[in-house]
This record gives structure tokens, sequence and C-alpha cells, in this order.
């Protein structure tokens, strides 16, 4: 077993110990580029074959002088469904603890955006922290936290400016060893936000347009920081769309609505004209926004969608691995002859 940690890297966890092959040591993924992994180790950053492919930035990893030769388990995965409409999902960070979700105060919040992501977020077992950037853009920082409320439930919703340098409501989630996942739409201000809570410029900005408050695509890679407080960051590029993946589910960012339809008159309640039904009488009363269940149903439905996706494209795989191996054994049987 390899000998223990002397200058631990930041996020390191003694669990991970045993899990590390003889001759080996620790190095955690801090880039990946098409042919090759940027990897942080206790001599420094090096420059290691993309060899095994399919690694995301923040995974542990035990190398040897000649490359990876294992990738440690996972506590957690911050994943979304591919952009490309396939039925794989793409993983975006590992291993992370706090996923601020980051949203911009120079245009109207997005509430719709918002759910999606604390749902991509809390289904990756970290943290989620709504980030409210620019606050020095918004007369009336009161009335979006209010509007913000029924969307984020069991969610802390932090104010920042990194144009005055207010970042306390993000102090105590940027202490060492905290790995913290940027999330959010281009012009959201992440960037901006990575080089203040650094201190100093790791990644380039850019303008956000007047007409209609999106920024350009100015991180086009996700990368993995190691800020002055001994916290980790990773900055990913600006989500334009946000699928759910196949393994979703609404039970933590849509926990008001779901409580309340485990609560209707009957188990199978459509929430539709049936009598004892608990969200039809918690929007006559006011208390419950139908925007609000309209979004739950469609993301509701979206999911369903993945899950029929990726059932298809598992029994497409079965069915290609049992074609290969019967033709395989076909070619056997004509050879034994």
């Amino acid at each position: 077993m390899s000998a223990p940690l002397h200058d631990p890297l930041p996020g390191w966890s003694a669990d991970l110990l045993s899990s590390l092959p003889p001759g080996t040591r620790p190095g955690r993924l801090a880039r990946v580029d098409r042919s090759a992994y940027d990897v942080l180790t206790e001599e420094g950053t090096r420059r290691l074959p993309a060899d095994p492919p399919g690694l995301t930035v923040g995974d542990w990893l035990a190398v040897t002088d000649d490359g990876v030769a294992a990738v440690l388990p996972r506590r957690t995965l911050l994943s979304r469904g591919s952009a490309s409409g396939e039925s794989t999902s793409q993983p975006l960070a590992a291993n992370v603890d706090v996923v601020l979700v980051c949203v911009g105060l120079s245009s109207p919040v997005p509430v719709r955006r918002v759910e999606r992501l604390l749902t991509l977020a809390w289904q990756s077992g970290a943290v989620p922290v709504v980030v409210l950037t620019k606050a020095d853009l918004c007369d009336d920082v009161d009335a979006v936290l209010r509007r913000l409320a029924p969307h984020t439930p069991g969610v802390e919703v932090a104010v920042v400016s990194a144009e005055t340098g207010d970042l306390a409501a993000l102090a105590r989630h940027t202490r060492p060893g905290t790995t913290l996942a940027l999330l959010g739409a281009s012009g959201a201000g992440k960037s901006t936000l990575l080089n203040a809570l650094a201190g100093g410029t790791l990644m380039a900005t850019g303008d956000v347009r007047d007409v209609d408050g999106k920024g350009r695509h100015t991180t086009s890679h996700r990368q993995l920081f190691v800020l002055p407080s001994g916290a980790v960051v990773v900055d990913t590029p600006g989500l334009r769309g946000v699928a759910l993946t196949a393994d979703g589910d609404l039970s933590q960012s849509f926990s008001d609505v779901e409580e309340l339809a485990a609560a209707c008159r009957f188990a199978d309640c459509a929430h539709a004209t049936e009598p004892g039904c608990a969200l039809l009488a918690s929007i006559a009363a006011g208390d419950l926004a139908q925007a609000r269940v309209d979004s739950w149903r469609h993301l509701q439905r979206e999911l369903a969608f993945q899950a029929r996706r990726s059932d298809v494209r598992l029994r497409a795989e079965q069915a290609k691995v049992w074609k290969t191996r019967a033709k395989e054994q076909r070619s056997r049987g004509r050879l034994e002859r």
C-alpha cells in the first residue's frame, strides 16, 4: 500500500487510501483534453495520456510515472443529459461537495432554468446553493429573493457581487478541502466569480449582451482550480441546453409539490379534477403557483422520456452483444467441423 500523504492534495480524503493500488500515488484530474489529462499531484501538475477514457474533472486517480493506473471511487457525480440528444449522460464534475448554481441579477431570474439546475445538483449527491451574482446591478434584490423562494425549497440562496468584492455569503463554502462546481448559463458570472474568489485572473471573462442578457462562452472547457483558501473550484462552460438524465428525480428540487401530491386522497390522483387533490387545493388557496406545478409536470414527462430512451439504448446494446456472441459461436462451430 502507498505511504500516507505528508502534504495532502486539496479535497483528498484518507478514506481513499485503501483504494490506492500498490506502487501508485494519488492525483486529481484538473483538465481533460482530447489526447491528454492535466493531473494535480504532490509534485505539481502533470500532463498524462488520456487513458483510460471517460474520466471527468475532479476524479481522483491512482497514478504512476507512466500514467493513470486506476480511477478511485467517486463520492458524487454531477452530470447532465447529452446535448446531442443521445440517451447517454454527460459528466461535468466528480467528487463535488457543493454545486453553486449561478444566476446573474443583471437580467430577470429564469426560475425554470434554476429548477432544472437544482434538479441536476441534487441528483449529483452534492449540496446545491443558488448564487445570485452581479448584485451591484440589481435595484431590488429582496424582490428577487421573494420571487425565487417558492422555487428553491430547502436550498440556500447567496447574494454576491464580484465587482464590489462582496463575497461574504460564500465564505463558509470556501473552506480548505471543499470542492465546489460552478453551474449556470453563459453570462451568469461564473468566471468573474471564480476570479474574485481566487483574488486574480484565472479565467477570461466576456461581455453580456444588453438585448437578452446573455454572454459569450468564455469558458470552453471544464477545469479545476485551487483557491488560496485551500478550496477547490471546477469551472464549467455555460450551459445553453440543460437536459435531465434518465436516473434523475424531483423529490428534492420539487419537494414542496411532491409532499402535497403524496397527501392527495387517491394514490393515483392525476391532479386535474379529482376530489381531495391536495395540489389543486393548495393552488386554489394561493399557497402554490400553477406555474410551479406545470414545471413539475413538464420535468416529470422529460424524465419519463429519458428513461424510455435509455431502456431502448440498453436493449439495443444487449442485442448487439448477443448477436456478436452468436456469430462467434457459429464461427467456432464451422472451424470444429
